[in-house]
């Protein structure tokens, strides 16, 4: 693919992983998924961000704008010093308290994550009506947002990692294991009744609340899935209408699109 310049380097920085997509126009040209370090320098970011345009021999000066959600606090300097310092470009950071074109019904407004109220405007533009986006990251989201194109609010369970990871450190005789699709309910070994736990058991949540979601309202709601683990529940789950890996990175090129605009 020839990579020209003017492009808009998106990037969501979440507790696991960071996700960092190059937008020409309204293409995602390229896209990277790292593991989030706290504790990285400036320097170390710059490094590591210019190694993936170097795989895909994009120069640096091919970045003209960029655009962050950020629900890392202490990432949020570090990044505004990488687009500074090795592109030349200051990132525009999303946060809820922006006029972002969506009314939000939270109490505090100001609670909401960035990547959450990105992904819900990605969300609405696509379908075009009343969604919920449920989103496997370190926590599983879900986001709803009306017909009318406001954010409803959602509901914050803890992700499957972290749910995982818990019972590897709290039960002595529990092994880590990899999440994965186990072909049967029943599990025959430790390892795959964990699997079983684990996966089913999301399924089960991500049903449930859509469920009482759907009750609880009059409308007719799109689900859509993001994040890392989407794929592996939306296979499973009765409501799950379809994937979107990519729903924070094209939030953001929508909100950068909309403020480019005026």
């Amino acid at each position: 693919m020839t990579i020209r310049g003017g492009l808009l380097l998106v990037i969501d920085v979440g507790n696991t992983n960071t996700v960092i997509g190059l937008y020409d126009g309204e293409t995602l040209c390229e896209h990277w998924r790292i593991a989030t370090d706290a504790q990285a320098t400036t320097d170390e970011l710059g490094v590591l961000v210019l190694g993936l345009l170097a795989t895909r021999d994009v120069k640096r000066d091919a970045v003209a704008h960029a655009i962050c959600a950020c629900v890392v606090p202490p990432l949020i300097h570090a990044t505004r010093r990488v687009c500074r310092r090795y592109f030349d470009v200051e990132v525009e950071f999303v946060n809820a308290a922006q006029d972002l074109g969506m009314p939000i019904r939270y109490k505090n407004p100001s609670e909401v994550g960035a990547d959450r109220i990105v992904n819900a405007i990605a969300a609405y533009r696509s379908v075009g009506g009343a969604c919920i986006v449920v989103d496997f990251g370190t926590a599983t989201t879900f986001d709803v947002v009306s017909g009318a194109g406001e954010y409803e609010g959602g509901v914050i369970a803890p992700g499957m990692g972290i749910s995982l990871d818990a019972l590897y450190q709290r039960a002595s005789k529990l092994p880590r294991v990899e999440i994965v699709r186990p072909t049967e309910a029943v599990g025959r070994t430790t390892i795959t009744s964990m699997q079983s736990g684990i996966v089913y058991g999301y399924v089960g949540l991500v049903d449930g609340i859509v469920q009482r979601i759907f009750d609880e309202s009059d409308e007719s709601f799109v689900v859509l899935a993001t994040g890392g683990l989407a794929g592996l529940i939306a296979g499973e789950s009765r409501f799950i209408d379809r994937v979107e890996p990519f729903l924070t990175l094209e939030g953001l090129r929508l909100i950068w699109e909309q403020k480019k605009r005026g």
